[in-house]
């Protein structure tokens, strides 16, 4: 099995390496080929996606992605930037479907920002349409206002855009998941104002007379954030498109703790994914060995269910993490008064220790 290893910027070598050693620890005949990507491929090669690493991703079996970014690349242009990296990947690689599980472990409910009764017990899956939306749309860009009040001013803009198609099939993708879970799909929208939406809307809609055991209701995605707070354990699974689902599950990472617990995965039609955690790569703590390895060890689980089909060894994973919190390890973005305090290898030792045989 091989996978790709492209650890990225700030801490993503931090927690992918954290990973890998979780992964080594199973004593599978995993092949692991690291390559650069992000920033450190913009310092090595002058491009954040050099052709080399994208063709390392295209003959693995699954990649394990660390996270991109820093601020000194802000002022490059769009296309060398990091970030432009992971989009790449996602048009490239055909990864059209972002699966985030916003999960509350049971030792961490004090860690969240709302009540214990709100979120102890949480379990939500949100389904993001990855390839699509305003991210890819086209046209876009900067110019001269051409009409209006303020004409002759500078002006941005961007394309909001979907296809039937590409809604057909991250709907699929959602109501195929809750028929795995607790069989409820909340599809978020606008459909009261952008014309986008309303396609959204009437295609969810469509796709889901094939799946009448799942129940399926929409929500205006100003009405699902704020809902998400209100009573978070409601929701089964969401799906929403790229932007929307950008934003909700960012604010579904803080009701479990931290964004540093959140793993993800990207899937494309063959069953190849892209692993990566839910967040950015906090350059203001790199290199400090005090990263959350948590959302990045969980990611490699997601793979081993996914794409390397090792669910009985990602639920190995699943139960030493949850044993480690248990017993009281806490890295400081999950940090409580009582627990114990360690770094980013001494969390990755733990859950080496704690696997299951």
């Amino acid at each position: 099995m091989k996978i790709a290893v492209l650890p990225g910027d700030g801490i993503g070598p931090e927690v992918v390496a954290a990973a890998v050693q979780v992964l080594q620890a199973l004593g599978e005949p995993f092949e692991f080929e690291f390559a650069e990507v992000g920033g450190a491929a913009y310092e090595a090669y002058g491009q954040p996606l050099p052709e080399a690493t994208l063709a390392l991703t295209r003959a693995a079996d699954a990649v394990l992605f660390g996270a991109v970014g820093d601020w000194k690349y802000d002022a490059l242009p769009r296309a060398l930037r990091p970030e432009q990296a992971i989009l790449g990947l996602r048009r490239a690689l055909g990864l059209f479907a972002n699966l985030r599980p916003a999960v509350c472990f049971e030792p961490l409910v004090a860690a969240s920002s709302l009540k214990p009764e709100l979120v102890a017990g949480l379990d939500i899956l949100i389904v993001r349409e990855l390839t699509g939306d305003i991210y890819f749309g086209q046209p876009r860009g900067r110019r001269l206002a051409p009409d209006g009040p303020f004409t002759g001013a500078p002006e941005g803009f961007d394309t909001m855009r979907y296809t039937r198609p590409e809604i057909e099939r991250i709907a699929r993708v959602a109501f195929e998941a809750a028929r795995r879970r607790r069989r409820h799909v909340t599809s978020v929208d606008k459909a009261n104002v952008l014309e986008t939406s309303q396609l959204w809307r009437e295609v969810v809609t469509e796709v889901h007379a094939e799946y009448r055991d799942v129940t399926l209701e929409h929500l205006y995605v100003d009405n699902a954030a704020m809902q998400l707070v209100r009573a978070p354990k409601y929701f089964d699974v969401i799906v929403t498109g790229n932007l929307f689902g950008d934003i909700l599950s960012d604010e579904a990472a803080m009701l479990t703790g931290s964004i540093g617990m959140l793993p993800s995965a990207s899937l494309g039609e063959s069953g190849r994914g892209l692993y990566e955690p839910s967040h950015g790569s906090a350059p203001d703590i790199a290199g400090k060995g005090t990263a959350n390895p948590l959302a990045t060890i969980l990611s490699a689980a997601m793979m081993l269910r996914h794409s390397l089909g090792r669910p009985a060894q990602a639920a190995r994973i699943e139960t030493a993490v949850g044993k480690v919190l248990a017993a009281g390890l806490r890295t400081p973005d999950i940090a409580s008064p009582g627990m114990r305090m360690v770094g980013t290898r001494e969390m990755a030792a733990a859950v080496v220790a704690a696997l299951p045989d």
